[in-house]
């Protein structure tokens, strides 16, 4: 997952702040995560926060992009996170990118731009009183 990660064209990451540790407990303690894989190798991956509702990853490696692994992906994540009675879900993605587009075609609510310069995307749980 780590390689993928680090192989995208988007929403690079910068520094050194997320390590191949940090994916164990955002799946094992704090939420869950889904992978894609093709003849035995990850090709996109998703974690989701049941804790906070934070969507703490989804990424396709470039090779594989365009083949609706994002939105499967997210899909399967947001169904289970409201499930666990989740009633708003959030993420963090950058401006005007591929993965911001798939969020808005999903129904994700733009919010604000955050201090980081990263765009904040909000999804009510369509299920809560």
């Amino acid at each position: 997952m780590h390689r993928i990660r680090l192989a995208v064209h988007e929403n690079r990451l910068t520094s050194s702040v997320i390590t191949e540790e940090h994916y164990v407990s955002a799946i094992e303690i704090t939420g869950r995560g889904w992978v894609i894989a093709l003849n035995g190798e990850i090709v996109a991956f998703a974690v989701g926060n049941a804790a906070t509702g934070n969507i703490w990853a989804l990424f396709v490696d470039p090779a594989h992009e365009g083949r609706g692994y994002g939105r499967r992906l997210l899909e399967t994540m947001v169904s289970w996170l409201f499930a666990r009675g989740l009633t708003n879900l959030h993420l963090s993605t950058g401006p005007n990118t591929r993965a911001a587009r798939l969020y808005q075609a999903a129904g994700w609510q733009f919010r604000h731009i955050l201090a980081n310069g990263e765009a904040l995307y909000e999804l009510d749980n369509p299920s809560a009183p």
